[in-house]
């Protein structure tokens, strides 16, 4: 855009970037005082009161890939401002340079063993962080059954599919996403540390890849169990205790199907719960981060994956089919920031009748 912006081009047909220090003329003529980028940020700056207009505006005059393809956003239900914030932060060098494109395969070829974490460029895993040694493969072994040794630490959260192939060859994505919480471990906290959106051939490639991210980083994970084979397949593999249970309600009146695979259903209460975690989220930890009131411009949140920022930009409530990654994504911080919901059963009324006596006389006598 920079390039190209009519009004900011001299006339020998340069781009004035920055406010000239001398002066500076168009080619009809005219003054130019300004630069471009000065007048584009106080563009920006006019209007992130107004998130579906700066988003119109980052669309028509990018200056980053990422600007030029962003989708039309209407009535966003998200913080666009801070969603961008932390785009544009991204988009520096030394972020890009900090995330590694990667698989995680089993150590010899053998399954429920090790696995071992191998940057590929065609990898269908991006990271921001993997644990250090004393970490990784934290899987607790009790005879068949493997429970999450660095469930302190944090969670993941899925989007599945149950079905290989669709008729045209298309049909949603596979989505993981790897967060942590707040904790006294080896690693950042409240930050989203792997992202997966793919459709590997079949759903079974699918499943072994969550599986194998679950293994190596020791933590579980929430699943949407209206597509129940993810849930079967951690199930029959010993993984059951990997599966958390829905956390919006106790143990003790999960149906019979969520006691066996854990999970949580997309009903209209969890869809509605599922935005306000986002949203709280975006407010907490993405941007720039404002503490006690000063605002420091050289921080920002720990939120380095771009095309989860743009899926969060462009959620629709009302049709979440193609929002993959905004699905696993919110799954993950439900697991790490929701307080189950206990439920009390309404204790039994004890009907205390105290006995009443006549004590006149000598003897008292109950009185009936």
């Amino acid at each position: 855009m920079e390039w190209n912006y009519e009004g900011f081009i001299d006339e020998y047909g340069m781009p004035v970037f920055e406010n000239p220090e001398k002066e500076t003329y168009g080619p009809y003529g005219d003054i130019i005082e300004n630069g471009v980028i000065g007048h584009w940020e106080n563009e920006v700056e006019g209007l992130k009161k107004d998130q579906d207009g700066l988003n119109e505006f980052y669309r028509q005059f990018p200056r980053t890939e990422s600007h030029a393809f962003r989708d039309e956003s209407k009535n966003t239900i998200f913080n666009l401002t801070k969603i961008y914030e932390q785009i544009d932060y991204n988009d520096s060098f030394a972020i890009k340079t900090s995330l590694t494109k990667g698989s995680f395969v089993w150590k010899n070829g053998v399954r429920d063993t090790e696995v071992i974490w191998v940057p590929d460029n065609n990898g269908r895993f991006i990271t921001s962080w993997t644990p250090p040694l004393s970490l990784a493969n934290n899987v607790i072994h009790k005879g068949v059954r493997k429970i999450p040794g660095n469930a302190h630490m944090g969670s993941f959260g899925c989007d599945s599919y149950d079905i290989s192939g669709t008729v045209h060859g298309s049909g949603s994505k596979g989505s993981l996403h790897g967060m942590t919480k707040f904790h006294l471990e080896e690693g950042p906290t409240n930050s989203f540390f792997l992202e997966y959106i793919s459709r590997p051939p079949t759903a079974e490639i699918f499943y072994e890849d969550v599986l194998m991210a679950l293994h190596f980083y020791g933590m579980p994970i929430l699943v949407e169990n209206n597509k129940p084979r993810l849930l079967y397949y951690l199930k029959e593999r010993g993984y059951r205790a990997f599966s958390l249970n829905r956390p919006d309600k106790h143990r003790n009146v999960l149906s019979k199907a969520e006691k066996e695979l854990g999970g949580i259903p997309s009903s209209s209460a969890v869809i509605s719960a599922h935005a306000e975690y986002i949203e709280a989220y975006i407010q907490n930890h993405v941007g720039v981060i404002v503490n006690d009131e000063d605002i420091d411009f050289g921080s920002c949140g720990n939120m380095f994956f771009n095309r989860t920022l743009l899926d969060w930009s462009n959620y629709d409530i009302n049709n979440r089919t193609r929002f993959d990654a905004t699905v696993s994504s919110g799954f993950a911080i439900m697991a790490n920031f929701s307080t189950q919901k206990v439920v009390h059963k309404k204790d039994n009324q004890i009907n205390l009748n105290f006995a009443r006596y006549n004590n006149k006389g000598f003897v008292s006598k109950i009185i009936s």
